[in-house]
């Protein structure tokens, strides 16, 4: 045990948990649930830092907060091991591979985008996302809608943004709010399934050594004052060395925004990111945010980043008064800086009343909704990427704010189809991984095109 009031910020050696946590970076591939799978094998299985039930008691505070939950974790594992400066190595290191891939496969697409090769392995690649979120939502609706209450919740969030237009944030609230509503009459409604019994070692590191802060509003004031700075200072550079309002600070604006709201996880977010991008600002086209997923998808890291890919080519076709390369990089860091950051506050902040807001059956009842709109919202993605991806033209039945975007049957794509039927059978029927998904369909679009062409 440590003296009262002991702050051990050393648990491992520093440069051993960089090293392992770089380790790591190279491996987080396929999505969130790859991402924790290879942080619990290596820091809870193979180096027995942390114990499996620490590990999950991290991982539970995690999966509440809006943001990418993977590197959150590694924010929160990363700050149990080494304090502050342990926290901030293991998050920067988990986007850092990730980000130097996606800024060279963003300039390949902009550069090389219209030769034969890359036009062909984006013919595979776009297809090929639709089956990928069509994946997500089966997963994770089964997971999720174990009540008839939380199925209702999934087809009005659904209805909600393919039809009537809802704003994305009053969704999430809305449904956390129904939620809470609901599970007061059913207290069982955010109930979790069963664990799993666990033979997982004992950890060479007990919990009393683990890093720990003393929560205060002292601390907590602090906190929050340098985040905040940290967070909106580059945006306010933007905006006053640009001259008032340009792509980046309307990036930086919409992207830190999104921070705050992206509840469930990066395929939840996007149908959000897509309209805005592609609708509302004309950053890129309904069919390059697909492609920039797949990307995403083939990269290390949070699949998140694919805002990295939207902004970069935002800042290279309206770079302002730079040149269109050097615009597109300071664009993407940017985005990349307002979108990660608050992961590293919400952690700063939150992890000393993690205990707290675990035992409040209330909030898991409020987060048993949202989960249960997520998969409204990643049907409506799929929708969105079927309709641009599948189809060259669309058309819209309705009126005003009222109505549906579907395709123009007569102008289908029969390689994309094509591609994206063959996808379907290798990530539901054979199982196959993501990304070799992706190499495959990759390769196929590649073949088509060369036939085609």
């Amino acid at each position: 045990m440590h003296p009262r009031g002991a702050r051990p910020t050393q648990v491992v050696p520093l440069r051993e948990a960089t090293r392992a946590w770089f380790r790591i970076s190279l491996q987080t591939f396929g999505g969130p649930a790859g991402q924790i799978a290879v942080m619990q094998r290596e820091l809870v299985d193979e180096r027995r830092w942390l114990g499996e039930r620490r590990f999950l008691h991290a991982l539970s505070y995690c999966m509440l907060l809006p943001g990418p939950e993977a590197q959150q974790l590694a924010v929160y594992a990363g700050w149990l091991l080494n304090g502050w400066l342990g926290g901030l190595v293991a998050g920067v290191l988990f986007v850092l591979p990730g980000l130097v891939a996606l800024l060279g496969l963003s300039w390949l697409y902009v550069a090389q985008g219209d030769t034969v090769v890359v036009t062909g392995l984006f013919l595979g690649l776009a297809p090929a996302v639709v089956a990928v979120v069509l994946q997500a939502v089966l997963r994770i609706g089964g997971r999720a809608l174990r009540h008839p209450a939380l199925v209702a919740l999934a087809v009005g969030a659904f209805l909600c943004l393919a039809v009537l237009d809802v704003p994305f944030p009053a969704v999430v609230l809305g449904a956390g709010l129904v939620g809470w509503l609901v599970g007061r009459r059913v207290p069982t409604l955010g109930a979790p399934p069963a664990p799993v019994a666990s033979d997982a070692p004992p950890p060479l590191v007990p919990d009393d050594a683990l890093h720990h802060a003393a929560p205060g509003w002292r601390r907590n004031i602090v906190v929050l004052a340098v985040g905040v700075v940290l967070w909106v200072t580059p945006v306010a550079l933007a905006w006053a060395l640009g001259d008032g309002r340009s792509v980046y600070t309307d990036q930086g604006v919409f992207f830190g925004g999104m921070a705050l709201v992206t509840f469930g996880g990066a395929y939840a977010v996007l149908s959000y990111v897509a309209e805005a991008a592609v609708e509302t600002y004309g950053w890129l086209g309904a069919g390059e945010m697909a492609r920039g997923l797949a990307l995403a998808e083939s990269t290390p890291g949070p699949l998140i980043m694919v805002v990295q890919f939207v902004a970069f080519l935002g800042g290279h076709r309206d770079p302002g008064g730079l040149d269109p390369w050097l615009g597109a990089v300071v664009a993407s860091l940017l985005v990349v800086w307002v979108t990660f950051l608050p992961s590293f506050l919400f952690i700063y902040l939150g992890a000393p009343y993690v205990e707290r807001l675990r035992g409040s059956a209330g909030l898991t009842a409020a987060l048993a909704g949202v989960t249960a709109a997520v998969v409204g919202v990643i049907a409506n993605l799929a929708l969105f990427f079927a309709v641009h991806t599948l189809f060259s033209d669309t058309r819209r039945v309705g009126r005003d704010h009222l109505g549906l975007e579907l395709p123009v049957w007569s102008s289908w794509s029969w390689p994309a189809v094509l591609v994206a039927a063959v996808a379907l059978v290798l990530v539901l029927r054979l199982r196959w991984s993501v990304l070799r998904t992706l190499g495959a369909c990759a390769l196929l679009g590649l073949a088509l095109h060369l036939a085609t062409t």
